[in-house]
């Protein structure tokens, strides 16, 4: 599988994850569209901060983490708000959204 963005092909797996990261605004816009997801400025916010803590860390936080970094900057987020914005799971639809490679197993920090 894989995307086409800029007339640039970008490698994923089987899943749709980008095998290298993209930190490109276009790839969210693909992937999305892709997934059926309709953009609105929190998905942007939960996407900013998945990449964020991907170029610190190397890897994505898992989910429980990932709540508690959400609600950082959305005090009122709960495991409904982020999977009313990513329903395949925002842990990992959210890393394939943001344009990371898929997050392995039940890692993550």
């Amino acid at each position: 599988m894989s995307y086409v963005v800029a007339g640039v092909e970008l490698e994923a797996d089987p899943e749709g994850y980008l095998l290298e990261a993209d930190y490109s605004d276009e790839i969210i816009k693909v992937i999305a569209a892709a997934d059926g997801i309709e953009l609105t400025s929190r998905h942007m916010d939960v996407i900013n901060y998945l990449r964020d803590q991907y170029r610190e860390h190397g890897h994505t936080p898992n989910f429980r983490n990932m709540l508690k970094g959400v609600q950082e900057f959305w005090p009122e987020a709960d495991s409904k708000a982020l999977y009313d914005l990513f329903p395949m799971g925002p842990a990992k639809q959210g890393c394939k959204v943001a344009g990371l490679p898929q997050p392995l197993g039940k890692g993550g920090y």
